[in-house]
């Protein structure tokens, strides 16, 4: 057995570097402090914050990375290229976030400032955070990561964008989250079998139409929203069989029927109005109180809608972990031929989760109508990458068994609450876009350097 005598420390040299790198960073923010204007104490605080920081960071720190830890038996160089190549990544992370701050500290007016500073520790403390302390949450990994993520977002758009904390900002990140989280209820289940659901904002658009034409044709509001629920259903259980039938096309499968019921709407909602694919009409007010902003719950200031999807999320997240149906769910998702020697039929699970995809689709476009207050059949398409983007960020493996629904929900607020700070520095919906693709990308990354459950059993 091979032992290690000596720590990673730094030498003297490297030591010596990082005192000169210290001081020349701390040199370049007491320059842009006075530039800024800010004031000669908080200058002189700011220099020794950064300084010692630093300094610290460099010594005992990054000392773990690149120091060197000598095997007694063979004389090799192991441990600190062992650690180095470990936390490579996040070191890469480090380094790329301090050059974009100090970028934009170079073109845009004002962004050296005390808030921007702060927000700058947060980033740099999430990464660390992440790379240290969630090696000790392994199991839940990508939900610690999530809610790392989402603290950070929230903490520095409460810094730098006015009223971003307030109580009307918070209940309208809730309010559209509770929507993008209703839909991505189908989504997960689904990729938990190794699954997608392509026509989930086709559905959505379609019952957001289709609810509205059915109250003009003086269908009783109830009956028509039952109707729509219900259709939304056999729409699912079509997307099962099909794809259960097609096994490896569910993406194809999913995509063709979600264009058909779209042109199907449009197509019969035209006849005789010159506004295809758009309807217009009066809103029941008890759909307009469950979704719009004003909404009130039992005489409390918020939406039901809201309150819909918290006791969707609780009654998912314990049935998925409390009952034979969610043991059953996962079972599939892991290993399929395991799964029916013990009897459990994955035609019925396989249609059931697309069923219920449908329902929840529907359900979305139904309470997308009472907050729009008119049909448009193109309001569910922001929802096919939103669910993709909430169930990968979430953390739930698209290959099937690793996840849940709990998952989705922190992927969820993440996405919502990255929205509300773009939109707050303002930023269009492209770049919202961009950004959203950027976060996925490095998601996908992480979750895919990790062994598929599978390989684990």
């Amino acid at each position: 057995m091979t032992t290690l005598t000596q720590t990673p420390k730094l030498g003297l040299p490297a030591t010596i570097i990082g005192l000169i790198v210290g001081i020349m960073l701390t040199t370049i923010g007491v320059i842009y402090g006075f530039i800024q204007g800010i004031s000669v104490q908080l200058v002189i605080l700011s220099a020794i914050a950064t300084l010692a920081a630093f300094v610290w960071a460099w010594r005992f720190v990054l000392g773990q990375f690149i120091g060197e830890a000598v095997d007694t038996v063979d004389g090799e160089i192991s441990e600190g290229r062992r650690v180095w190549h470990q936390f490579k990544p996040a070191i890469y992370g480090l380094i790329a976030i301090l050059a974009l701050f100090l970028v934009l500290s170079l073109t845009i007016e004002n962004f050296f400032n005390i808030w921007n500073i702060v927000s700058l520790l947060i980033l740099l403390a999430i990464i660390v955070l992440t790379r240290t302390v969630g090696r000790h949450f392994q199991e839940n990994r990508s939900a610690f990561i999530g809610i790392m993520v989402l603290s950070a977002l929230f903490s520095i758009g409460s810094m730098n964008i006015e009223g971003f904390s307030s109580v009307n900002n918070i209940k309208s990140m809730l309010l559209f989250a509770s929507f993008l989280g209703i839909a991505s209820v189908g989504q997960t289940l689904v990729a938990l079998l190794g699954g997608l659901d392509l026509s989930i904002p086709f559905i959505i658009g379609a019952a957001n139409v289709g609810l509205l034409y059915l109250i003009s044709l003086g269908v009783p509001p109830w009956l028509a929203t039952l109707t729509v629920l219900g259709i939304g259903t056999l729409l699912g259980v079509i997307n099962g069989l099909l794809s259960y039938r097609l096994q490896g096309q569910a993406l194809i499968v999913t995509l063709g029927t979600g264009f058909a019921i779209s042109g199907g709407v449009q197509i019969v909602t035209s006849i005789g109005s010159a506004y295809g694919g758009n309807v217009f009409g009066t809103v029941p007010p008890w759909l307009t109180n469950l979704a719009a902003m004003n909404g009130t719950t039992f005489g409390m200031p918020f939406p039901p809608v809201i309150g819909i999807w918290i006791l969707i999320v609780i009654l998912l997240i314990v049935g998925m972990r409390f009952t034979v149906y969610g043991r059953y769910l996962y079972a599939l998702g892991v290993n399929r031929t395991s799964a029916k020697r013990v009897m459990v039929s994955e035609l019925v699970y396989w249609v059931m989760v697309y069923a219920i995809s449908g329902f929840f689709a529907a359900l979305t476009g139904s309470l997308l109508l009472g907050w729009s207050g008119g049909g448009f059949i193109g309001v569910g398409d922001q929802y096919l990458f939103l669910t993709l983007a909430a169930v990968v960020v979430g953390g739930t493996s698209l290959l099937g068994g690793q996840g849940g629904y709990g998952f989705t929900v922190i992927g969820v607020l993440v996405l919502q609450v990255l929205s509300s700070f773009l939109i707050g520095i303002g930023l269009d919906f492209e770049w919202q876009q961009f950004i959203f693709g950027l976060l996925i990308l490095p998601m996908v990354a992480l979750y895919a350097r990790s062994p598929h459950i599978r390989t684990q059993i």
